[in-house]
Protein backbone atom coordinates (compact mmCIF):
# COMPACT_ATOMS: atom_id res chain seq x y z
CA UNK A 1 0.00 0.00 0.00
CA UNK A 2 1.02 3.48 -1.18
CA UNK A 3 2.21 5.47 2.35
CA UNK A 4 1.43 8.85 2.53
CA UNK A 5 4.86 10.60 3.71
CA UNK A 6 4.66 13.43 6.24
CA UNK A 7 7.27 15.94 6.84
CA UNK A 8 7.36 17.40 10.58
CA UNK A 9 9.51 20.42 11.52
CA UNK A 10 9.87 20.60 14.75
CA UNK A 11 11.65 23.18 17.67
CA UNK A 12 11.96 23.41 21.19
CA UNK A 13 13.34 26.77 23.22
CA UNK A 14 13.96 27.98 26.46
CA UNK A 15 14.92 31.46 27.18
CA UNK A 16 17.88 30.90 29.83
CA UNK A 17 18.21 26.91 30.51
CA UNK A 18 16.16 26.33 31.89
CA UNK A 19 13.81 29.05 31.67
CA UNK A 20 10.55 30.18 30.45
CA UNK A 21 10.22 27.41 27.11
CA UNK A 22 7.81 26.93 24.39
CA UNK A 23 7.47 24.74 21.35
CA UNK A 24 6.91 24.85 17.91
CA UNK A 25 5.78 22.34 15.24
CA UNK A 26 5.03 22.85 11.63
CA UNK A 27 3.25 19.27 9.83
CA UNK A 28 3.01 19.06 5.71
CA UNK A 29 1.95 16.26 4.13
CA UNK A 30 -0.74 14.49 2.17
CA UNK A 31 -4.24 15.96 2.57
CA UNK A 32 -3.23 17.75 5.62
CA UNK A 33 -1.99 20.80 4.06
CA UNK A 34 0.34 22.79 5.96
CA UNK A 35 -0.54 22.85 9.87
CA UNK A 36 1.21 25.46 12.45
CA UNK A 37 1.28 24.71 16.36
CA UNK A 38 2.86 26.72 19.33
CA UNK A 39 2.57 26.19 22.96
CA UNK A 40 4.43 27.36 25.88
CA UNK A 41 5.26 24.22 28.31
CA UNK A 42 7.06 26.27 31.55
CA UNK A 43 10.51 26.34 32.40
CA UNK A 44 12.40 23.73 31.65
CA UNK A 45 15.50 23.36 29.80
CA UNK A 46 16.16 23.87 25.88
CA UNK A 47 16.64 19.87 25.14
CA UNK A 48 13.86 19.12 27.72
CA UNK A 49 11.60 21.69 24.92
CA UNK A 50 12.86 19.61 21.78
CA UNK A 51 11.76 16.35 23.34
CA UNK A 52 8.62 17.84 24.12
CA UNK A 53 7.99 19.54 20.30
CA UNK A 54 8.29 16.23 19.17
CA UNK A 55 6.10 14.19 21.90
CA UNK A 56 3.44 16.90 20.64
CA UNK A 57 3.96 16.35 17.40
CA UNK A 58 3.19 12.77 17.41
CA UNK A 59 -0.16 13.34 19.17
CA UNK A 60 -1.36 15.58 16.82
CA UNK A 61 -0.86 13.81 14.08
CA UNK A 62 -2.72 11.28 15.13
CA UNK A 63 -5.22 12.77 16.02
CA UNK A 64 -5.31 14.03 12.64
CA UNK A 65 -4.55 11.37 10.64
CA UNK A 66 -7.02 9.10 12.50
CA UNK A 67 -5.62 6.86 14.67
CA UNK A 68 -6.39 3.68 11.61
CA UNK A 69 -4.77 5.71 9.23
CA UNK A 70 -1.72 6.08 10.73
CA UNK A 71 -0.15 2.78 9.67
CA UNK A 72 -0.31 4.26 6.46
CA UNK A 73 1.92 7.34 7.09
CA UNK A 74 6.21 7.94 6.80
CA UNK A 75 6.86 10.90 9.17
CA UNK A 76 10.01 12.35 8.90
CA UNK A 77 11.19 14.55 11.58
CA UNK A 78 13.26 17.46 10.64
CA UNK A 79 15.15 18.94 14.06
CA UNK A 80 17.63 21.76 13.87
CA UNK A 81 19.08 19.84 17.39
CA UNK A 82 21.64 17.33 16.47
CA UNK A 83 22.09 16.22 20.11
CA UNK A 84 18.35 14.91 20.11
CA UNK A 85 18.50 13.69 16.58
CA UNK A 86 21.35 11.72 17.71
CA UNK A 87 20.28 10.31 20.63
CA UNK A 88 16.87 9.88 18.88
CA UNK A 89 19.00 7.60 16.40
CA UNK A 90 20.19 5.19 19.14
CA UNK A 91 23.65 7.12 18.30
CA UNK A 92 24.04 8.67 21.51
CA UNK A 93 23.03 7.52 25.09
CA UNK A 94 20.95 8.90 27.02
CA UNK A 95 22.23 9.54 30.86
CA UNK A 96 19.41 12.20 32.05
CA UNK A 97 16.37 10.47 33.78
CA UNK A 98 13.93 13.13 32.39
CA UNK A 99 15.28 12.68 28.59
CA UNK A 100 15.31 8.88 28.93
CA UNK A 101 11.62 9.10 30.13
CA UNK A 102 10.72 11.85 26.93
CA UNK A 103 12.66 9.09 24.61
CA UNK A 104 10.79 6.24 25.66
CA UNK A 105 7.49 8.06 25.11
CA UNK A 106 8.51 8.95 21.11
CA UNK A 107 9.70 5.33 20.56
CA UNK A 108 6.12 4.04 21.95
CA UNK A 109 4.24 6.92 19.91
CA UNK A 110 6.08 5.59 16.88
CA UNK A 111 4.42 1.99 16.76
CA UNK A 112 1.72 4.06 15.83
CA UNK A 113 3.08 4.72 12.34
CA UNK A 114 4.29 3.22 9.21
CA UNK A 115 7.67 4.63 9.65
CA UNK A 116 9.38 7.38 11.46
CA UNK A 117 12.75 8.92 10.82
CA UNK A 118 14.36 11.69 12.53
CA UNK A 119 17.27 13.94 10.60
CA UNK A 120 19.55 17.44 11.06
CA UNK A 121 19.09 20.43 9.42
CA UNK A 122 20.50 23.30 9.80
CA UNK A 123 19.15 26.20 12.03
CA UNK A 124 18.27 27.81 8.77
CA UNK A 125 16.07 25.35 7.32
CA UNK A 126 13.86 25.34 10.12
CA UNK A 127 12.74 28.87 10.48
CA UNK A 128 9.20 28.33 10.96
CA UNK A 129 9.01 26.12 13.89
CA UNK A 130 11.75 28.55 15.19
CA UNK A 131 9.80 31.54 14.20
CA UNK A 132 6.64 30.02 16.15
CA UNK A 133 8.75 29.23 19.45
CA UNK A 134 9.47 32.82 19.35
CA UNK A 135 6.19 34.04 18.91
CA UNK A 136 4.91 32.07 21.95
CA UNK A 137 7.40 33.11 24.33
CA UNK A 138 7.33 36.75 23.41
CA UNK A 139 3.36 36.46 23.52
CA UNK A 140 4.29 34.67 27.37
CA UNK A 141 6.93 37.28 28.21
CA UNK A 142 4.37 40.27 27.31
CA UNK A 143 1.62 39.09 29.67
CA UNK A 144 4.69 39.35 32.63
CA UNK A 145 4.90 43.10 31.72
Amino acid sequence: MMKNKIIIHTDGGARGNPGPAAIGVVIEGGSLGKKEYGEYIGETTNNEAEYRAVIFALKKLKLLVGSDKCRESSVEFLLDSELIVKQLNKEYKLKDKNIQNFFIEIWNLTFDFGGVSFHYIPREENREADRIVNQVLDREMNKLL
